[in-house]
């Protein structure tokens, strides 16, 4: 039974959301197991409620690949947002969440939550804001980022190598970093300051 163009338009919505980068047209067929064919129709729709007024987004589309985006009018209020994001204090997710990178880059986001225990998107989301953390993407799984730390972070710690880091030897080379080295025992002490 093939899906109707709403409700691969949904999907397609939904993909796109929930993966906040492009994917190209392909992948997106692949994924919701139809043709390519079947997603000119689910598009249009898509670009269609995207351009009524009241929609605070648009599709972005190049080269084959689509991504959902921000409208532009929507600006000053996104802007707003996100520098009251970054003015923030880190909090204590965000602050394991940087130990984790700092001590086990490149890592992965689904490594960084294996390790925390936890979903870690919204610290790391929050570290990409402040520019504290580098995404690249994954050799080994290009469907996917490694997160290292940046040359913003190694300034702001004031350390020339993330191997200057406090007990980076043994940390970084343990197999399972224990929930108590990323809460208690001063392994983000070194990023209180951030």
């Amino acid at each position: 039974m093939s899906k109707t163009p709403s409700v691969l338009a949904s999907e397609i919505e939904s993909l796109l959301f929930a993966h906040g980068e492009p994917l190209t047209e392909k992948e997106l067929a692949q994924i919701l197991a139809v043709s390519k064919s079947d997603m000119a129709p689910a598009l249009s729709l898509l670009r269609a409620r995207y351009q009524e007024p009241e929609s605070g987004l648009l599709l972005l589309e190049k080269n084959g690949e689509v991504k959902l985006a921000t409208k532009p009018g929507n600006a000053s209020i996104i802007e707003e947002y996100l520098q009251k994001d970054r003015e923030a204090t880190l909090g204590r997710a965000s602050l394991e969440t940087l130990s984790v990178i700092a001590y086990r880059a490149p890592v992965s986001r689904a490594d960084i939550d294996a390790i925390r225990g936890v979903n870690s998107s919204s610290a790391i989301r929050a570290l990409l804001l402040r520019g504290l953390i580098e995404r690249q993407e994954n050799p080994l799984d290009k469907r996917e980022y490694v997160f290292s730390p940046s040359f913003r972070l190694l300034e702001t710690l004031g350390v020339a190598r993330v191997d200057a880091l406090p007990d980076y030897e043994a940390l970084s080379r343990e197999k399972n970093l224990p929930p108590s080295s990323l809460k208690d025992d001063g392994l983000s002490e070194a990023f209180k300051e951030i």
